[in-house]
């Protein structure tokens, strides 16, 4: 129970985090760089034979650079809703790509899902309908729905990716997909960073690429913290009980904090997500 907790904390300290940070004056990339320049470090030490990044698999090579785009679209997309929607329901909208993971699943390797989770996927999808009319949403953000959509769609696709190399990879060279993950994403965004100064001019900023740091650790952590909590919990505790206490948790944190509120019309959103979220993982 106790790497299940430190899961959540992780988790939800991620979101927390940008949340601080979503008014940056300098380089919008400055966060994700020192982010994933982190988990490099991180994932560089956790690997045990460095060898293996020279011999390791083609397998694995592809499913970390895939794992690696559809990471920083994540982050790039709940970085830019938090500004336009909270920390609370970006975070949300983030755990509730797991419906794309599964119809990824269904697709590509046949899965049949349970008749509990195809109500879940029902309950996400009203969610999502109700929420898309919310107007209160609409009038504070343009394009605020849609951030939240692009969320859902690319944290779903990262776990996805997740899943594949599950599925034809080798689980002794899972240090080294994250490795080959967080690589591409550094490549990515220092691709992205500099773009962004050669358009507007803005450099790093020291206090941000401190704050990619803080960022970093959770982001590696939450996994690994979760991977191991697997191995104490069946997964039909560790999954739901992951995703609806982070959720909770930004939401009560980010109320506390940065005096968020949701709406009356986002509050039957959000408890379907929580519901759907519990079903989906049953």
């Amino acid at each position: 129970m106790l790497y299940l907790v430190l899961a959540v904390l992780s988790s939800a300290s991620m979101a927390l985090v940008l949340k601080w940070f979503r008014d940056q004056k300098g380089n919008r990339y400055g966060i994700l760089l020192g982010n994933y320049l982190t988990c490099v470090v991180i994932s560089l030490i956790m690997l045990p034979d460095k060898g293996l990044i020279l011999t390791g698999s083609w397998v694995t090579l592809v499913c970390g650079i895939g794992g690696g785009l559809f990471f920083v679209l994540a982050l790039v997309c709940m970085q830019s809703s938090i500004r336009a929607n909270g920390a609370g329901l970006s975070s949300a909208f983030a755990r509730l790509g797991l419906i794309v993971a599964l119809g990824i699943s269904i697709l590509l390797f046949h899965e049949s899902p349970s008749a509990i989770q195809f109500v879940g996927i029902g309950l996400a999808l009203a969610a999502i309908i109700v929420l898309r009319t919310d107007g209160g949403a609409q009038k504070r953000s343009k394009g605020g729905f849609g951030l939240l959509l692009l969320t859902l769609g690319a944290s779903g696709c990262a776990d996805a990716m997740a899943k594949v190399f599950d599925t034809y990879g080798s689980k002794s060279q899972d240090s080294l997909y994250f490795f080959w993950l967080f690589v591409t994403a550094v490549l990515l965004c220092g691709g992205l960073a500099l773009a962004e100064k050669k358009r507007t001019g803005k450099g790093f900023r020291a206090g941000e690429f401190a704050a990619g740091i803080l960022v970093g650790i959770p982001n590696y952590f939450s996994s690994y913290l979760l991977l191991r909590s697997l191995q104490e919990l069946p997964a039909t505790v560790a999954y739901p009980s992951y995703s609806t206490a982070t959720i909770l948790l930004v939401m009560g944190l980010s109320a506390l904090f940065f005096r968020e509120r949701l709406t009356k019309r986002q509050w039957p959103g959000v408890l379907l997500i929580l519901l759907s979220l519990g079903l989906l993982n049953a």
